[in-house]
């Protein structure tokens, strides 16, 4: 854990997002970059008082927000963290930092505790869901949870460059539109709001166990990409740069 100075402009600032990595995760992404975290589970062990001091300590420490990244399968605890740092004196922004595969029911819980959901959406597709996430239903759930986040936080708001509250969804875009990309941007302009931020990201490169794909082991080319940038730009929404 520790100030980011990777993440999205607006989550950076001049401090840094304060970002605090859970090590497992609730998918099963075989390309995944971060693989050593979330299916290795390499981390050290923390306790609840533990985790709120660190909250603290990166506020302490001048970063813009509290970044929680992979934290679905331990909302439990974070949430109670969470409690105790405010009663500590915790002001920052807390960044839900999530794969998007969130039930409506655990992101009920979080109402009123999360002020910036930052989720991915990375499949359209079931088939391709199932395939590289073991997730069939990943479209279906993923919908439903922008759906509800939106609901609570609605559209990103930014003061003085940096973020406060709302929603921020990250695409990567696979190669040879496995993501099922303007699928997903429709889907954002025209049932959560056009208005959507995004990041359509295009740092994807074979990971883990994605050679064992032919279709997955290279990088997408600079015209997917951009080609996704553009429909996203043309279908009105904030596209981050």
């Amino acid at each position: 854990m520790g100030p980011h100075f990777g993440e999205e402009s607006e989550l950076v600032g001049f401090g840094g997002s304060g970002t605090i990595f859970f090590a497992g995760c609730n998918l099963g992404c075989i390309f995944c970059q971060n693989f050593d975290i979330s299916h290795e589970r390499h981390g050290s062990e923390m306790t609840i008082e533990q985790l709120a001091q660190s909250m603290i300590g990166l506020q302490n420490y001048g970063c813009c927000n509290i970044n929680l990244v992979t934290p679905t399968h331990l909302v439990a605890p974070i949430m109670a963290a969470i409690e105790l740092a405010r009663k500590k004196g915790l002001k920052l922004p807390i960044v839900y930092n999530t794969g998007g595969y969130d039930s409506v029911e655990t992101l009920e819980l979080l109402a009123g505790m999360i002020d910036i959901y930052m989720p991915d959406m990375k499949y359209s597709d079931s088939n391709v869901a199932e395939m590289f996430s073991s997730t069939a239903d990943y479209p279906q759930v993923n919908r439903a949870a922008l759906k509800e986040i939106h609901r609570q936080v609605g559209d990103l708001q930014v003061e003085n460059g940096i973020a406060s509250r709302g929603l921020l969804v990250r695409h990567l875009v696979l190669p040879e539109g496995l993501a099922g990309s303007f699928e997903i941007i429709d889907f954002l302009a025209e049932e959560i709001s056009q208005k959507t931020a995004i990041n359509v990201m295009g740092q994807y490169r074979p990971c883990y166990k994605a050679s064992s794909h032919t279709e997955l082991n290279h990088k997408p080319t600079t015209e997917e990409i951009e080609s996704v940038r553009r429909y996203a730009s043309e279908k009105g929404l904030n596209v981050l740069l």
